[in-house]
C-alpha cells in the first residue's frame, strides 16, 4: 500500500499573533474525496490554502510526496495540486475562456506552448462546468453563479492529481451545487483524482465524501467515513446544534435534521444547548 501523498506534521498555522491551526497531524487519502467540515473560523479554509501553499506554517510541514510544499517547486506544486480559494479576484476585463486557459500555464514550457492538448482540455473543462457558451463573456459581467463555475473550470483545466476546494458550492442555487458535487465525484471515480474541499453544508459533505474531517476551535474532532463520524454527539460537540442523524433515504448515509423551528409558547426543546463558536479569526481565515 502506497504512502497518502498530501499530509501535514505538527501543524500550526497563524495570523500574525493570532494561531488559527495548532499542532494537527493529518493524512489526505488518495484517491478519494475528502470533506472537512465545522463552524466558521474553526481553521477550515486556513488549512486549505496550507495545503495549497498558500499559507507558510507557523511550526510544522505540509508534505508533498514525503517532501515538505516548501521545498517544491512552484512549477511542479501546480503541476500536482490546483487549488480553488474561496474568493479568487479575475483580472479586469478578462474573458472567461481566457480565464480558463490560465488553468494549462503549469503545463507549458518555453520550448512548448499551446498545443491541442490544452485546446481539449480546456473545451473539456467548460463543456463538463457548462460554461462553453460564456466563452466569449468578461468575467466581471457574469453572475456570482456563473463566475464560481468558471473558477470551477479553470481549476479542471489544470488538470491535477489533487484537487482543492474552498467551498465551490458558493453563490450556487441548489441545482447547480448538486451538478458541481457530482461533477467532483465523477472526477474522482472515473479519473482517479484525490479531492480535498470545505463545504459548509453537513449534510451534502455527509453525501459526497468518502473521508471526512470535522473540525473545531483549530483542532480535528473526529475524522473516517461519514458514517462513522457524523452522530448527534458530534454536531452537537462542533456545531452546538441539537438535531437528529437519520438514514438518508436516497443513499442511506447519515442525514442530520435540527431541532424544530421556535415557536411561540414553546419550552426551548430542540434548540441548541451549546453556544456557538465565536472567534475573531473569522476575517482571518477568510483573507
Amino acid at each position: 500500500m502506497t504512502a497518502d501523498r498530501l499530509t501535514a506534521r505538527e501543524l500550526t498555522l497563524a495570523y500574525e499573533n493570532r494561531t488559527v491551526v495548532e499542532d494537527l497531524d493529518l493524512r489526505i487519502p488518495d484517491g478519494r474525496v475528502t470533506v472537512i467540515v465545522g463552524p466558521n473560523a474553526c481553521g477550515k479554509s486556513t488549512l486549505l490554502r496550507a495545503l495549497g501553499r498558500l499559507l507558510k506554517p507557523r511550526r510544522g510541514a505540509v508534505l508533498l510526496d514525503g517532501t515538505e510544499l516548501a521545498r517544491v517547486p512552484t512549477r511542479r506544486i501546480a503541476q500536482v495540486i490546483g487549488l480553488l480559494p474561496q474568493t479568487p479576484v479575475a483580472p479586469e476585463g478578462i474573458t472567461v475562456a481566457d480565464l480558463v486557459s490560465r488553468g494549462r500555464q503549469p503545463h507549458q514550457q518555453w520550448w512548448r506552448q499551446w498545443s491541442e492538448a490544452d485546446e481539449e482540455a480546456v473545451a473539456a473543462a467548460m463543456e463538463r462546468t457548462g460554461t462553453a457558451d460564456l466563452a466569449e463573456r468578461p468575467v466581471d459581467e457574469l453572475s456570482g453563479g456563473q463566475r464560481q463555475r468558471v473558477w470551477i473550470a479553470m481549476a479542471l483545466a489544470q488538470d491535477t492529481d489533487l484537487l482543492l476546494l474552498d467551498e465551490p458550492t458558493t453563490y450556487l442555487d441548489i441545482a447547480h451545487q448538486v451538478e458541481v458535487l457530482d461533477l467532483v465525484r465523477q472526477l474522482n471515480r472515473e479519473r482517479g483524482r484525490t479531492v480535498v474541499a470545505v463545504l459548509h453544508d453537513l449534510n451534502q459533505a455527509a453525501r459526497y465524501a468518502d473521508h471526512l474531517i470535522a473540525m473545531r476551535a483549530g483542532r480535528i474532532v473526529a475524522q473516517g467515513p461519514p458514517a462513522d463520524v457524523v452522530t448527534a454527539g458530534l454536531v452537537r460537540e462542533v456545531f452546538g446544534l441539537a438535531s437528529v442523524v437519520v438514514p438518508d433515504p436516497v443513499t442511506g448515509g447519515p442525514l442530520v435534521v435540527p431541532g424544530p423551528p421556535w415557536a411561540a409558547g414553546a419550552d426551548g426543546a430542540g434548540i441548541a444547548a451549546v453556544p456557538a463558536q465565536e472567534s475573531d479569526a473569522d476575517t482571518a481565515e477568510r483573507a
